[in-house]
């Protein structure tokens, strides 16, 4: 079959496997780009290759990658993960394409010095530490008092973050956290301490065009503290474009972008709404993750997928409509199950009962029965997701309260009780 021409993914994982056939309906092939042999094996786990013209593995050699990846004449490279941001933008600023190039490439990535960017443009960022040593951390955690959010420099999905309310409790989490395997694999390199922000905890995701931004989905979280951790999510739910919160939010999200370089692609923006208005989180110049971006197009008809293909093949029709405010046709939550134990599973008692509510709509299970049980502390540990539909938005309210109320210890069944 002819294409019109060839999209480069970097480290194209997870979600990132819808982006070859929306841009296929565009006529255009995707080619896969590994940014380093030893991929991550919790990313690579259900990777389809065959999705891919190519996959192009760059072993080390830039320019050999660059011949490789340019003998396809490729109209745009984006990051399909967040391991792969920084090669998208290096490989995107060689080859002469939309890009958003490599001079804040390490802010977008280096949680420390993304803050530290986005306060030095005048926007409102978390007091923080780049920690050098436990004994750092301890007194500046002792000076400033409060709570301290502990995480690593560089990974995602809440891997490594550690809430911690005495200054003896950051140094241990310096030490447990510092030399450490992180999400991808890696080791960590540095520890970012930041002051915990109290507030509701927002998504804002975007796609962007020559510097202007259309925003996509805005997703509000619950969230209860379990299992040792403060503010784990247990579910989120997808807001209007417009209200209180929305208003607040959008305009600090937008110059987030702008502070940080992020004039092409998608954008996922994590954010608090303390009393005194949006604080960052994190950003990462990626799709948003979890398959939240495929849900979002059945509730809303049009999803990050469709606009980033607008981006980068359709420039013209992005810039026609980039204005426009999304509508909701379905309201949308996904809750998750959120195991408070350890052990063998043998069933989940209230799976059934859930699976009858007016909304819902499918449910994922990641623990199968006899699998392993551990209590949910961050991203991958989830038990499963609930995803829930309905044209209202009570209606959808209601049905996450029912499962948060059936989900606990009452839930999971275990091997060998009576």
């Amino acid at each position: 079959m002819s294409t019109k021409g060839h999209v480069v993914l970097v480290d194209a994982f997870g979600t990132a496997r819808f982006y070859p056939p929306e841009f296929r309906k565009a006529g255009y092939a995707c080619v896969r780009v590994q940014s380093s042999p030893d991929q991550p094996e919790i990313l690579a786990s259900g990777l389809d290759l065959s999705l891919y013209e190519d996959n192009i593995l760059h072993t080390g050699d830039f320019e050999e990658t660059l011949r490789a990846v340019s003998a396809y004449e490729p109209v745009a490279v984006m990051a399909g993960h967040e391991f792969g941001v920084p090669f998208a933008d290096r490989l995107s600023e060689a080859l002469g394409l939309p890009t958003n190039g490599t001079a804040l490439s390490a802010a977008r990535r280096d949680k420390f010095t993304m803050i530290e960017t986005i306060k030095a443009a005048g926007l409102r960022g978390a007091r923080q530490l780049r920690a050098t040593s436990a004994d750092e951390l301890e007194a500046w955690h002792r000076e400033h008092g409060g709570r301290v959010v502990v995480k690593p420099l560089s990974s995602a999905g809440n891997d490594g973050i550690r809430f911690c309310d005495t200054p003896e409790d950051s140094a241990a989490a310096f030490r447990e956290l510092t030399g450490a395997d992180n999400l991808f694999s890696r080791i960590n390199e540095g520890v970012v301490a930041q002051e915990y922000l109290f507030g509701g905890e927002y998504m804002v995701n975007t796609v962007s065009r020559d510097g202007r931004h259309h925003v996509t989905d805005i997703i509000a979280t619950s969230r209860l503290s379990v299992n040792g951790v403060h503010d784990i999510s247990n579910s989120v739910h997808l807001l209007p474009r417009r209200g209180d919160a929305q208003d607040q939010l959008v305009p600090y999200a937008l110059s987030v972008l702008d502070a940080l370089g992020v004039r092409h692609g998608p954008a996922h923006i994590e954010l608090k709404l303390t009393p005194e208005g949006p604080v960052l989180i994190e950003m990462g110049a990626r799709i948003c993750g979890g398959d939240l971006p495929y849900y979002v197009r059945l509730a809303t008809g049009e999803s990050p997928f469709d606009w980033a293909v607008d981006a980068y093949v359709r420039p013209e029709r992005f810039h026609e409509r980039y204005e426009q405010d999304y509508t909701i046709k379905q309201h949308f939550a996904s809750v998750g199950l959120v195991s408070p134990t350890t052990g063998q599973l043998a069933g989940l008692r209230h799976i059934e009962e859930i699976k009858k509510l007016e909304s819902f709509y499918d449910f994922s299970q990641f623990v199968p029965a006899g699998g392993r049980l551990v209590p949910t502390t961050d991203d991958l540990t989830y038990v499963g997701f609930v995803r829930l539909f309905h044209e209202m938005q009570e209606v959808v309210m209601r049905d996450i309260g029912t499962i948060h109320y059936l989900d606990g210890e009452g839930m999971y069944e275990l091997a060998g009780e009576e």
